[in-house]
């Protein structure tokens, strides 16, 4: 009896002593950059590719964890049915064609390899619709929010976040090229 005890105390201290280190390291804390600039990344007759360079850092003690991402316009037909906005998340340096977004790790605050910052960007293609050229389309082109939306984890339970950017008609036009018609 008296060893059961002894096996007792002894998992006890290992609980109590793991949850000690494990909150002195902390938890993950992923902050978000939003602040660069739209970019052209292709235009043809019918469509243009905007992207915008997101730029996450963990602040945390603990690494991250992204598991998905998604970028996601908001501009349905109701409001503006001359354009076909699509979106998608593309980390950098791993573009991929199927639009999947893989799992990638952010290692805590001062990694020494500089791990601890991803770069994704939000691709946004716009396409004309209803048998108009791209720039018939956009030179009646209105503001398009965008959601963007990621799945994180770490020592935290896995949970969505989303932060919300405005992709302006103005903006648009400029990096077209298209002049806005004033109706």
């Amino acid at each position: 009896m008296e060893i059961i005890f002894w096996i007792l105390v002894v998992c006890l201290a290992v609980y109590v002593l793991g949850r000690l280190v494990l909150a002195s390291l902390g938890k993950e804390n992923v902050v978000v950059k939003t602040d660069a600039p739209f970019v052209k990344e292709q235009m043809d007759e019918q469509s243009i590719v905007l992207s915008k360079e997101l730029t996450f850092l963990n602040e945390g003690g603990s690494c991250a964890t992204i598991m998905d991402a998604i970028a996601r316009p908001q501009l349905p037909y109701e409001q503006y049915d001359a354009i076909e906005a699509r979106g998608k998340a593309e980390r950098e340096g791993a573009p991929r064609e199927d639009d999947y977004f893989e799992a990638v790790l952010i290692q805590k605050k001062g990694d020494k390899n500089g791990e601890d910052k991803l770069h994704i960007f939000a691709k946004i293609r716009l396409t004309a619709r209803k048998g108009l050229s791209l720039t018939e389309a956009l030179s009646h082109m209105v503001d398009v929010p965008i959601d963007f939306i990621w799945m994180e984890t770490g020592r935290t339970p896995w949970h969505y976040t989303k932060v919300r950017f405005t992709l302006t008609a103005e903006e648009i036009a400029q990096l077209a090229g298209v002049t806005l018609a004033k109706d």
